[in-house]
């Protein structure tokens, strides 16, 4: 820790300009997550098993480069990353609307895997930069707004814009909000101010984060599973506008962090992200056994809640194990979990909707929720994340 007086201080130009460019970043994702299931299943002519395979494949190259990243966020600064996996994402995109293959679009998100582990794992050790330590919950509720408004809004942009264009449009309109993300990180600057690690802590690997991280990889596995598939399950349980579902769950996240952003900084994190998981198990089981359009967005509302908590909890226990000149490993080490969630899931997933129907792979992401609490209250009374680390 360095000398300097604590700052209470939390939105300042920098805080703001970090939390546009990852609403513009994330909206761009929100397209994909939208637009990538149809466009496979539809003009590239694959299954359900192939349009998981799409969709998870960018957690493989972004899951190995996380800790990587994170050791070049602490040092050479965060800026770095945040430009190049923006500017990387823009042209992921843009030349998805090219592809007309499956090894094409597989390819590019791949692609996209450099891009979000430059720029994600760099955007966390920035906030902590940034925020306050005593309101470090609730930073990372507003910050996190980026994310959860882009998964609102990125669905219904892309519907709008494939129905305007087609696929190419949409592809085109996520590659210039990802270029505009680049752009704004210019204006956040360089928020690392303590000296690189010494030569003898130049680990990849943030250890102390690992258990929290399990805990937070269940909620990523259920929640990735729900995202991948809603889509499709929404066009087969009859919905109008298939879009509406993922709109209704980023817009309930949205909702519940700004008017619970410091509930994280007032409650235990690991007893908040066990109940967090626990919330997104029952919402996943009230859609696969409610098979209506009444049923998902209900659903989709309860998996929003548990989701809206688990985030901040999570990553609140693992940056109380490191010191601030391990903030980019740590947050490499824990979004780490983000990219096995979000390849497991929806690669395992689409195996067992292919198999049985898509209730039963939201029945399953479902289990591993409800076993993530369980192995999240284990270490709570072992007492993991319960207080902050210097370095070693």
């Amino acid at each position: 820790m360095t000398g300097r007086p604590a700052r209470t201080r939390l939105f300042t130009r920098a805080f703001i300009a970090l939390g546009i460019a990852e609403l513009c970043y994330f909206t761009a994702a929100g397209i994909a997550i939208f637009a990538l299931p149809l466009y496979v299943t539809g003009p590239i002519g694959g299954d359900e098993a192939w349009a998981g395979l799409a969709f998870g494949a960018f957690a493989l190259t972004a899951l190995i480069l996380r800790p990587l990243a994170g050791r070049l966020a602490d040092n050479y600064g965060r800026l770095p990353l945040l430009v190049g996996g923006a500017l990387i994402a823009a042209t992921s995109l843009g030349l998805i609307a090219l592809a007309d293959d499956l090894v094409t679009v597989i390819a590019l998100r791949l692609l996209a895997g450099v891009a979000e582990a430059a720029f994600f794992v760099a955007g966390f050790a920035a906030l902590a930069d940034l925020a306050p330590e005593e309101r470090l919950g609730e930073a990372l509720s507003y910050n996190s707004l980026g994310l959860y408004l882009g998964i609102a809004l990125g669905p219904p942009l892309g519907q709008a814009l494939v129905s305007l264009g087609g696929y190419p449009f949409a592809w085109a309109g996520g590659a210039a909000l990802a270029a505009l993300a680049a752009g704004l990180s210019l204006l956040v600057g360089e928020t690392r101010e303590d000296a690189a690690p010494a030569e003898s802590d130049r680990r990849l690997i943030h250890r102390p984060a690992l258990p929290i991280a399990l805990g937070f990889l269940a909620s990523l596995v259920a929640m990735g599973g729900f995202l991948a598939f809603a889509s499709l399950h929404a066009v087969q349980v009859g919905l109008e506008n298939p879009s509406l579902a993922l709109f209704s769950y980023g817009g309930v996240v949205v909702v519940c962090r700004i008017a619970f952003a410091r509930v994280p900084d007032r409650l235990p994190p690991l007893a908040l992200g066990a109940a967090a998981l626990v919330t997104i198990g029952l919402g996943l089981v009230l859609v696969a056994s409610w098979p209506s359009p009444a049923g998902l967005i209900a659903g989709a509302g309860v998996v929003a809640v548990g989701v809206a908590f688990s985030t901040p909890a999570f990553f609140a226990a693992i940056f109380a194990t490191a010191s601030p000149a391990q903030r980019g490993v740590a947050s490499g080490t824990a979004s780490a979990a983000i990219d096995l969630g979000l390849g497991i899931g929806p690669i395992a997933l689409g195996l067992v909707a292919d198999a049985g129907g898509i209730p039963w792979a939201f029945g399953v992401g479902a289990v591993v929720a409800v076993a993530g609490a369980f192995w999240t209250l284990a270490l709570r009374r072992r007492g993991a994340g319960s207080a902050r680390v210097a370095a070693s």
